[in-house]
């Protein structure tokens, strides 16, 4: 019996995708603590996460599973940004006295 080799080719796009995986992982693990920042409010806001992801949307490599990560951080986005609207409105208010009851 021949000796066979059995290492066999990677599949098109694998390292793609692997490399995918590897910034959808970074980014949830790195963004929220970006977003949260500090005093001086977020590190990297939160246009520059939504941009990132999207280019990774853009490369035509991502999966299933990929998509869904990719969209459920997109969904975070869209709550961090609802909240500090809804901040800005209540600080608004109270920097304004209030509401005004007659």
């Amino acid at each position: 019996m021949a000796f066979m080799d059995t290492t066999r080719p990677l599949p098109a796009g694998y390292m793609m995708s692997n490399l995918i995986d590897q910034d959808i992982t970074h980014i949830r693990r790195v963004m929220p603590l970006s977003l949260a920042g500090d005093f001086g409010g977020p590190i990297l806001p939160a246009n520059y996460w939504r941009q990132r992801l999207h280019r990774l949307l853009e490369t035509g490599y991502v999966n299933k599973g990929q998509l869904c990560e990719i969209d459920s951080l997109l969904l975070i986005l869209d709550l961090h940004e609802l909240n500090v609207a809804s901040a800005s409105v209540v600080l608004a208010k109270q920097a304004n006295g209030g509401p005004q009851h007659s």
